[in-house]
């Protein structure tokens, strides 16, 4: 039997002279010794039971499993959630329901033109196509209410993609509200607004059964006499618009008007305005 052995070196200072070391070297303890030795079994017996090596087979298996998996829906689910590009502006019929208004409103000067409008091919990038996915819901309920209150309808599609943050914001996922319409009512029924943790105590927002209801609120919030003047711009003028929201108060970042111009020209949703 392998008797084993172990030692540990140290250095001492070795006569007068500091500068040389003597090393001297002591046996670990037999009982630290034994220790190890029986460390060392256990895990060589674990690492070797062929219980082990077969929990280790199946993960393997798991693991490649789910990444086979994951690149099979990466591949394929892009038919499912990608745009088509050479079609975003024409209506989708598999897109979510807007309401009878909204649409009655749409068919009048818009909806016969999407059905045959065919945008230019383009190369989008991942996140213009989640934006755009957001327009194709959202299209018609703009035109209806640029048709009926003479909002441009790239003005109404810029702002929800902005202030929604795509539609994925938590004030767009639990209310419908893609505009951050605030509730200035002191005597509100229940369910008409709520309050949101990351926000001031008294800011409260309001509360909609669906997300066109809110871009029909919105159109009534631009009715007021601080938004008078933009409607004296013509529909097409998507820049004057843009910056006149910003000058009107509607928000507070000094760059709001710029930031929906961008968002304009980079998703061309000016071409909604000349419908």
């Amino acid at each position: 039997m392998t008797k084993w052995f172990y030692f540990k070196t140290i250095r001492v200072p070795c006569g007068h002279n500091s500068n040389k070391m003597k090393q001297i070297h002591l046996p670990i303890p037999a009982g630290w010794r034994l220790l190890f030795e029986d460390i060392y079994r256990r895990v060589h017996r674990q690492l070797t039971s062929p219980w082990t090596k077969l929990v280790v087979l199946v993960s393997l298996t798991i693991l490649v499993t789910q990444r086979e998996l994951s690149f099979s829906l990466t591949i394929d689910g892009g038919g499912l959630f990608a745009v088509n590009e050479s079609s975003v502006f024409t209506h989708s019929e598999s897109g979510p329901e807007v309401s009878g208004d909204a649409v009655a409103g749409a068919k009048g000067v818009g909806e016969a033109k999407l059905a045959s409008y065919v945008a230019p091919v383009k190369e989008w990038t991942e996140k213009q196509k989640k934006q755009l996915v957001y327009v194709d819901q959202f299209k018609l309920v703009a035109l209806a209410e640029m048709q009926t209150h003479g909002i441009p309808a790239s003005i109404t599609l810029a702002q929800g993609l902005l202030e929604s943050g795509t539609g994925r914001s938590s004030l767009a996922r639990k209310n419908h509200n893609h505009f951050g319409i605030k509730c200035f009512s002191k005597k509100c029924r229940k369910g008409h607004c709520s309050n949101h943790s990351d926000d001031h105590h008294k800011d409260f927002f309001r509360i909609f059964e669906t997300p066109e209801e809110s871009y029909r609120a919105h159109s009534q919030v631009l009715m007021k006499d601080r938004y008078k003047k933009l409607f004296q711009l013509p529909i097409t003028d998507y820049t004057g618009w843009s910056h006149g929201l910003r000058k009107a108060g509607y928000a507070t970042d000094p760059r709001y008007g710029d930031k929906l111009i961008r968002m304009i020209k980079d998703l061309e949703l000016w071409r909604y305005d000349e419908l």
